[in-house]
């Protein structure tokens, strides 16, 4: 399971051994429902029941800003702060060529295309610290530059950790103290 340790999934997957099986299949069939149910936004590409996500749709979120993460637990993350008021926009991965994961795998041309047509104020770029993040943290600065101010979130987590790990506190100081790219 992507994101959980090995430990964590072998403690979650004795646990689902030893309940009654109409449980487990409650879970499943629960866990089935969901990923019928659950798409991504038109707009952003956050996780959403509906077609925009509620995000999107509210009309006091700020259309100024736009940050940009790497996945819906970033904006999941984010978002516990209670201190970004703009919209976001979810690439759906990092730029990784050891694992055949260029632009065109995640949403780069759709986040050109929503910042030329919208042209926002600000690009906040939260993407987390690591090789692959810094690599996509500068290829998108590089492409948004000419559409508007780009900075990126300032960092108190160590290099390789991920946002949807940080606690509020850091994440809150991280937005507070972002830089305009070089």
């Amino acid at each position: 399971m992507p994101g959980v340790g090995p430990k964590t999934a072998q403690r979650l997957a004795l646990h689902i051994l030893k309940r009654p099986e109409t449980e487990v299949q409650a879970l499943a069939q629960a866990l089935i429902e969901a990923k019928k149910q659950i798409g991504l936004c038109k707009e952003c590409f956050h996780l959403s029941a509906e077609p925009i996500c509620e995000i999107c749709r509210n009309p006091s979120r700020d259309n100024k800003t736009i940050c940009v993460v790497a996945d819906s637990r970033d904006v999941i993350a984010l978002e516990k702060t209670r201190e970004y008021k703009g919209k976001y926009h979810v690439l759906g991965g990092v730029i990784s060529p050891i694992d055949g994961i260029g632009p065109e795998q995640i949403t780069v041309q759709p986040l050109i295309q929503r910042v030329s047509q919208q042209k926002p104020q600000e690009v906040i770029l939260a993407i987390s610290p690591s090789v692959e993040g810094e690599t996509t943290t500068l290829y998108i600065g590089q492409l948004l530059k000419p559409f508007t101010k780009v900075t990126r979130i300032a960092f108190g987590l160590p290099v390789g950790g991920d946002l949807e790990y940080a606690d509020e506190v850091t994440l809150a100081r991280a937005l507070e103290g972002r830089r305009e790219l070089d």
